[in-house]
């Protein structure tokens, strides 16, 4: 599947580290829990994501080859106390310099230990873009702040998601995903705020594909499956595409007023409780 650019993905990870650290220095209540996280205080999701992003720097910057555990990781606990909001600020600052630093000086080609199949940097810029973005969603709804992600961002998000379940159906033989199987059914995500897809593809005959970010994924065949576009599908769950991508994560409940299901919603529910993830 196409990407996007390695640059975008460091671009986009400083920048979601900025917009958490708006989050900390918001004046938000750092004990408070996370709705959608509810093991989690606000700053114990801040302090979980930070030290995922060290934990995945060190591994870039030493080209790891196997996992490193997560007690080897220096700073990755974050700053010593609880509640200062500066320290947790400065902490994040730091962190968010070394990985994007770590992942350009890299390039996408490094070789490095990675869980999915995909030993370079590349994939490590890719999911730590989707885990902060989904992480400061978390984030914003426990702070009661709004939330927004760049299109291309959100939709690539949902495609990342999708390859990861392709992945563990081949890779994981006790893995949830195996159960997703439907025959003759099909989910089918449709952003309504006519976000185009730039990855979309033409017909064989030449004709431009319909416009607008659409997604199939057929329940049908021996393994999930799913491929661009917009077709007739057994449900399916219409919205804009920052809603559908919050839906589709779990951090947006589908009777949400920016959300429509259309056809046979416990089969999107059923996908939802299995294949969800991060």
């Amino acid at each position: 599947m196409t990407l996007l650019a390695h640059d975008r993905y460091c671009d986009e990870i400083a920048h979601q580290v900025r917009q958490l650290r708006a989050v900390v220095t918001s004046g938000a209540d750092l004990s408070a829990t996370v709705p959608t996280c509810p093991d989690w205080s606000l700053e114990e999701l801040v302090r979980h994501m930070g030290g995922a992003l060290r934990w995945v720097e060190l591994m870039v910057r030493t080209r790891a080859e196997e996992e490193i555990p997560e007690e080897r990781v220096p700073g990755v606990g974050g700053p010593d106390g609880e509640g200062d909001a500066a320290a947790l600020d400065a902490w994040l600052a730091e962190t968010g310099e070394m990985i994007v630093g770590t992942l350009r000086e890299a390039g996408p080609d490094a070789k490095v230990w990675g869980w999915a199949g995909i030993l370079n940097a590349g994939f490590w810029a890719r999911r730590m873009t989707h885990e902060i973005t989904v992480h400061r969603a978390d984030a914003t709804l426990a702070a009661g702040l709004s939330y927004e992600v760049a299109a291309d961002v959100a939709a690539d998000a949902i495609d990342e998601w999708l390859e990861i379940v392709e992945w563990a159906q081949r890779t994981l033989p006790d893995d949830p995903a195996r159960e997703l199987r439907r025959p003759g059914s099909s989910i089918h995500l449709h952003a309504t705020d006519n976000t185009p897809d730039v990855h979309a593809e033409r017909s064989e005959m030449g004709v431009p594909p319909p416009e607008g970010w659409g997604r199939l994924i057929d329940l049908s065949g021996e393994a999930v499956a799913w491929r661009r576009g917009h077709e007739k599908a057994t449900v399916a769950l219409r919205g804009p595409l920052t809603a559908v991508l919050l839906a589709f994560y779990r951090r947006l409940p589908l009777d949400s007023p920016e959300l429509e299901v259309l056809g046979e919603r416990e089969l999107l529910e059923f996908w939802l409780e299995r294949a969800t993830f991060g």
